[in-house]
């Protein structure tokens, strides 16, 4: 099985990130499974689309929940097997994992995957307090604490372990946003300068306002299918050939380390050693920067550098779009944005496009191994799938 492909993309779509302030989050899916089925024109949706798998985090944002039937319903595919996933900002990841196992299983040969959130008509406390839904809430959210505090208390103990700075987590935002600046379906079309992100507004120090994903509407879809048929409805199919799920305590405070998220070690692991690559085979990735920190520890827990050498990693130019890995080429959560229920498969249209040569102006050059890194809450969940090229 190593090195085999478990399901292949047919087709994928993306509806644009941002302030959605007329749509609600079944018609903002309608976008991204609209852009799905035209650009697969020799599929028949309703005939052929056997289920669905949507990644949704909250039913607080619209007091909505029941969201595979809603959007099942809303897109066409009625009467059609129809489940949401939840697993904080790691949904969507976790939905494209359920699809690639009906259609493992035989139950289904044509699946589409996705992933929805509607945020932005929420004020920021609100936001806040649903996002803390994904922690602790006895011990942390009870207490106060949310997910910038988690994470500063992340980028606190890199920094006094292995040395990291300020500037080297700014580095992070200046790159993502130089990538999504030439994204047309980013939330934010800004670039930025390391003294802009060192100077903007603390948020939780040391992570500043430039450090923080941005809160925004947004959906994915993806139609995955057995790889035997991939070629009956795309001359370019994209092919899945390693998953990997893993979880850690739901507490940042119950773990051995704040410096790597275990759940993202084992997750990586499984992925690798299922698709027979290895670090240095990924031609590019889609990490989980909700915060600059976050992508600093991808680095390390995906093996393109050592523990602790995150820093260093990004002031050497390796995640660049030029670089050895180039990182986040979509503009990431950071700049992209992360309206958190799509932002897994969102990840995955973004290395369906680099990998059939459509990411136009952020397009790598002969971009043949792809990688997904999508976490939930604080490391609590982790999935990770590895993608090649037909």
């Amino acid at each position: 099985m190593k090195g085999k492909p478990l399901v292949s993309i047919i087709s994928a779509g993306l509806s644009k990130f941002g302030r959605h302030t007329d749509l609600c989050a079944r018609e903002i899916f309608a976008y991204a499974a609209k852009e799905a089925f035209m650009r697969c024109p020799r599929l028949d949706p309703k005939r052929d689309i056997k289920a669905l798998f949507i990644g949704h985090m909250g039913e607080s944002y619209e007091h909505q929940g029941h969201t595979g039937a809603s959007i099942a319903d809303w897109i066409g595919l009625l009467n059609i097997s129809a489940t949401r996933t939840e697993a904080a900002c790691a949904s969507s990841g976790v939905a494209l994992r359920s699809g690639i196992f009906a259609v493992l299983s035989g139950l289904a040969d044509i699946v589409m995957v996705g992933g929805v959130e509607k945020m932005t008509h929420r004020n920021t406390d609100k936001v806040t307090e649903y996002l803390a839904m994904a922690s602790d809430y006895p011990f942390e959210q009870w207490n106060g604490i949310t997910f910038p505090g988690l994470y500063a208390l992340m980028a606190k103990a890199h920094m006094h372990k292995y040395g990291t700075t300020e500037k080297q987590m700014a580095l992070v935002a200046v790159k993502n946003h130089f990538n999504g600046n030439m994204n047309p379906k980013a939330h934010m079309h800004k670039e930025i300068t390391i003294e802009k992100v060192l100077n903007s507004i603390p948020i939780s120090t040391p992570l500043k306002l430039y450090d923080c994903s941005l809160i925004s509407d947004g959906a994915s879809c993806a139609i995955i299918t057995k790889p035997e048929i991939a070629k009956k409805y795309t001359d370019k199919p994209v092919h899945i050939i390693g998953s990997g799920q893993a979880s850690d305590t739901i507490g940042l405070f119950e773990r051995n380390s704040f410096t790597s998220l275990m759940s993202a070690k084992l997750a990586s692991k499984k992925a690798y050693e299922m698709s027979g690559v290895n670090p240095n085979d990924i031609d590019v990735a889609e990490v989980h920067d909700c915060f600059t920190i976050a992508e600093l520890i991808a680095y390390e827990d995906l093996n393109f550098c050592k523990a602790g050498e995150g820093g260093k990693f990004v002031e050497s130019g390796n995640s660049k779009l030029d670089g050895k890995f180039p990182t986040n080429t979509s503009g990431g959560l950071k700049s992209k944005g992360h309206p958190v229920g799509a932002t897994g498969i969102a990840q995955a249209y973004e290395i369906y496009l680099q990998l059939t040569e459509q990411a136009e102006k952020r397009q790598v050059k002969d971009a043949e191994i792809g990688l997904t890194h999508n976490v939930g809450g604080s490391g609590s969940t982790a999935a990770v799938h590895v993608y090649r090229r037909d």
